[in-house]
């Protein structure tokens, strides 16, 4: 059972344009790592990605809609409870969101920028943005990256800083709020041109960060000054053994609770890569099918990892091999257009 006997729960956004069923609640199985579904709600409008608060008693959801909206849930058991409005975010196309000083930051991918929503002492939401962060600049690739795509935004491990990673821009914007709660740039920092950033994860040592770039298939290592606010890229690699044989679109990346691995997903080759942390670099140790089409998200929960595959609409478990990474599937769940999935 989990630590103190307590039932472990996770929840699966989905993008409900494409047949999801919005918000999906889960049990989690300690033993085998299967998600067995407790029941959906339909709520908002393609929920992509979703964010628990520390004690597991509110859910935040983006609404990735040209409009763009964040929405707070109270989690009751395996149930989630609409907690207020939606709230706009005044940006288009949200595809992430995170906590941070007090705030849920939601980063637009559509409208390049930023958004900050007070959160009131029960966990709801604030009526309004508290202010929005506007990305300047633009890169190399001539669909992709005509303007600013902030695609995540998250707290760093210490909670001093936010960092926006931005695929249009190339670059990682390391944030404060100001005295009125709007995210402000401390420092940008400008990634390979053409890469195309996409998420970002922290070493628990809180010395490295990896960044997956989704417009070449690799992963940028950087190293994190906490202390300064600053991010240095060390070295880029590659999450593929050759040339793809089609498309490759890496998504999600998670680093292993102790530090020694870092797993990334990749969409079109539909493959997990897994890499040995080795000081300041990566080494890429083998790949393994993702049980599905087009893994959008990944995550890890209690020594299993988990990909939310949207196209052919499951999730997937696999257990971890302890001495080398290695993922071996074990087993799925039927979630239509299935976006991401996080565990409390």
């Amino acid at each position: 059972m989990a630590e103190g006997g307590r039932r472990h729960r996770a929840f699966i956004g989905s993008f409900t344009a494409a047949g999801g069923p919005g918000l999906v609640a889960a049990e989690v199985r300690p033993d085998t790592g299967a998600l067995v579904l407790t029941g959906s709600l339909g709520t908002v409008p393609d929920p992509s990605y979703l964010a628990l608060s520390p004690d597991g008693t509110m859910l935040y959801a983006v609404s990735e809609t040209a409009e763009g909206a964040v929405a707070a849930y109270r989690v009751r058991g395996e149930k989630l409870e609409p907690a207020g409005p939606p709230v706009p975010v005044d940006g288009s196309g949200p595809t992430h969101l995170g906590l941070y000083a007090g705030h849920v930051l939601t980063a637009n991918y559509g409208s390049g920028s930023v958004t900050a929503v007070p959160v009131r002492p029960d966990g709801t939401l604030a009526a309004a943005p508290s202010g929005v962060l506007r990305h300047t600049g633009s890169g190399p690739h001539d669909r992709r990256q005509r303007g600013p795509h902030a695609h995540q935004v998250q707290a760093d491990p210490g909670g001093r800083w936010a960092v926006s990673v931005d695929l249009g821009t190339d670059s990682v914007r390391v944030c404060t709020l100001n005295g009125g709660g709007a995210p402000t740039v401390h420092r940008e920092v400008a990634l390979r041109p053409g890469s195309g950033p996409r998420h970002l994860a922290f070493h628990p040592d809180g010395e490295y960060a990896y960044v997956v770039n989704e417009l070449t298939p690799t992963v940028t290592v950087c190293r994190w000054d906490a202390a300064g606010g600053s991010l240095k890229p060390l070295t880029e690699v590659p999450v593929l053994r050759g040339a793809p044989a089609g498309d490759a679109y890496p998504s999600g990346i998670v680093v292993s609770p102790d530090g020694r691995f870092v797993w990334t997903a990749t969409r079109g080759e539909d493959v997990l890569s897994v890499f040995v942390v080795e000081g300041d670099g990566l080494r890429l140790t083998g790949t393994v099918p993702c049980g599905g089409h087009w893994p959008r998200a990944l995550a890890e929960h209690g020594g299993f990892l988990y990909a939310a595959n949207e196209r052919s609409g499951d999730v997937t478990w696999f257990a971890i091999d302890r001495a080398t990474g290695l993922p071996r599937y074990d087993g799925s769940v039927k979630v239509a257009a299935a976006s991401c999935v996080v565990f409390d």
